[in-house]
Formats: C-alpha cells, sequence, structure tokens
C-alpha cells in the first residue's frame, strides 16, 4: 500500500530553483514517485511513496522558508500511480496567469468539509466549480455551476461573462485539493466581491471526512494520477483514461467505436491530425512490445 499526498502552499521563495535538487534527493532516496512544481510563488505537487518517506518528505517541505504548517493530503494506491519523480521549476504552481493574483495576501472565508452541505445548501450562495470541464463531467456537487473551462486560464474571462448573475449572491467555491480556490477566491476579491468562501482541503478532503450517506457529492473525483479517480473515503474509482487526451473514460467507453487504445477516444476523436494519431499508434505498440515504459 502506497501514501499518495497533495501538497501545495503559497509562500515568497527568492530562489526555487535552491530547493529543487534537494527535494529530487529526498524523493530519490525515499523511493516516492510523483511531481513537484516550484515557483516563487510557492509549492505544489502530488507524489506517492512509502508511509515513512512521505512522512519524511513533509518534514522537509515544512522547513522551507515560509512552508511551516503546509496545507497535505493524504490517501492510499494499492500500486504506485506514478512512473517516476519529477520536481520542476515553473512560472505559476497553478497556472491562472493572473500576474496580480496573490493569496498570500488574502482569500475567501475557509470552510471546513463538515460545514459545506449547510453553506451550499443556503439560497443566497452560488457554487462554483473551478476545474476544467473534463474533471466536472465524472463528478461535481449538487447544484454547482460548470464554468466549462478548457484550462484555469480561462476562468477569470468566464467571470467577466458571468458576473452579472451572481449580483447579491454569497459565492462558494471549490477544487479538488483547494489551490485553484486560493487564486480564484483572491482573484474575485480584487472584481470587488465581499462574499466568496470556499472548501478547506478542496474535494479531497470533503471525500475522506464526511460520510457518503451524508454527502452532496455526486459521481467521482478525477485525479491527476494512475488511479484517475476516487470516490468517498478516497477508495480507487472506476475510471480508466485516455492516453492520447488523459481525459477520463469508462469500461463503455472502450466499446464505442472511435476507440483505438492508446490512440484517441470519443471525446478526442477531432481534436488530433493523423500524423499524431500515428505516432499515438506507435508509442501504444512500442508500450505493447515492452520497448517503452508508459509516462
Amino acid at each position: 500500500m502506497f501514501t499518495v499526498s497533495a501538497l501545495y502552499h503559497f509562500t515568497r521563495f527568492e530562489d526555487p530553483a535552491a530547493f529543487r535538487q534537494p527535494l529530487l534527493s529526498l524523493c530519490e532516496h525515499e523511493g516516492i514517485k510523483g511531481t513537484i512544481l516550484l515557483a516563487k510563488e510557492g509549492i505544489n505537487g502530488t507524489v506517492a511513496g512509502p508511509r515513512l518517506g512521505i512522512e519524511r518528505l513533509w518534514r522537509h517541505i515544512d522547513a522551507l522558508p515560509g512552508c511551516a504548517g503546509f496545507e497535505h493530503k493524504e490517501s492510499t494506491a494499492t500500486t504506485m500511480p506514478f512512473k517516476r519523480m519529477k520536481v520542476r521549476l515553473k512560472k505559476e504552481i497553478v497556472t491562472m496567469g493572473q500576474p496580480d493574483v496573490d493569496p498570500t495576501v488574502g482569500t475567501g472565508h475557509y470552510v471546513d468539509p463538515q460545514d459545506w452541505n449547510e453553506l451550499i445548501s443556503a439560497p443566497d450562495v452560488v457554487v462554483i466549480d473551478t476545474r476544467n470541464d473534463y474533471e466536472v463531467g465524472i463528478g461535481t456537487f449538487e447544484g454547482a455551476i460548470d464554468p466549462e473551462t478548457k484550462t484555469f486560464r480561462d476562468f477569470p474571462e468566464w467571470w467577466e461573462n458571468n458576473k452579472d448573475r451572481f449580483h447579491n449572491k454569497r459565492v462558494a467555491m471549490f477544487c479538488t485539493g483547494g489551490i485553484r480556490c486560493e487564486k480564484s477566491t483572491n482573484f474575485l476579491i480584487g472584481q470587488g466581491v465581499d462574499d466568496v468562501y470556499h472548501l478547506k482541503g478542496g474535494i479531497l478532503k470533503y471525500l475522506e471526512n464526511v460520510p457518503q450517506e451524508d454527502s452532496k457529492w455526486e459521481g467521482e473525483c478525477f485525479v491527476f494520477d494512475n488511479r484517475v479517480s476516487v470516490g468517498h473515503g478516497l477508495v480507487e474509482g472506476s475510471y480508466d483514461q485516455c492516453f492520447a487526451c488523459r481525459r477520463p473514460i469508462t469500461e463503455d467507453d472502450k466499446t464505442r467505436p472511435e476507440y483505438q487504445k492508446g490512440v484517441q477516444c470519443h471525446q478526442c476523436v477531432d481534436e488530433y491530425s493523423d500524423d499524431d494519431r500515428q505516432r499515438f499508434g506507435e508509442r501504444q505498440r512500442q508500450i505493447e512490445s515492452g520497448e517503452l515504459t508508459p509516462s
């Protein structure tokens, strides 16, 4: 059994590159795999490994400048959900493309999972899912608005085009682990929205802490690793993944005429060129023959 840890923290790193090699060396020594992103605005990542190794990583990150008490969540996986360990330097740890957004200055009001149902049931509250459309497609909170965004960069434009719908409403926002809402709520505050709330710890913390019989969550939660999705109690979900577009697919989706393993699914059949599909097909052939390890 592997411990899977989703973690993030917004803080000011003067030289994030200085932390890259020590983090990578520790993870490799402890048998940890996954991805950690470093930027001047902080740290973000999802990794998996032996429990003791993950705990050593938590202690290491907690000792980084400004990271004491950083946000992290844990779940389990029966097999290692990542193929390798990567520590990458980025401009943003979650890309919104809004240089004036700064969660260290202020965010929306945190709402604990046990208080979330009451908030989103209030008649003066509008609930917004800040995730990408394919994530929303397999699960969301009942009554939540889906902005149908392809990437997080699309959210500010969507808000500008729809903000008049939410006049005199309190706004409650949520995402997978909480990190997007740190930025989206700060963005709304900058837009003059006073009553902004977000689910502390995100969907993952809600599914971990709220019993299924009391839940307002419908479906499964997409995760960015080989588990693809998780359900209540953070048990591994029922979805697989199209290895061309990386979107979640069901067993029924694999029976559709558009589906070709490793090449395309019904969601991406019109998104790639013949050259792309030929390249994907060759990659799949190499994986099945053992010449290539899937990433």
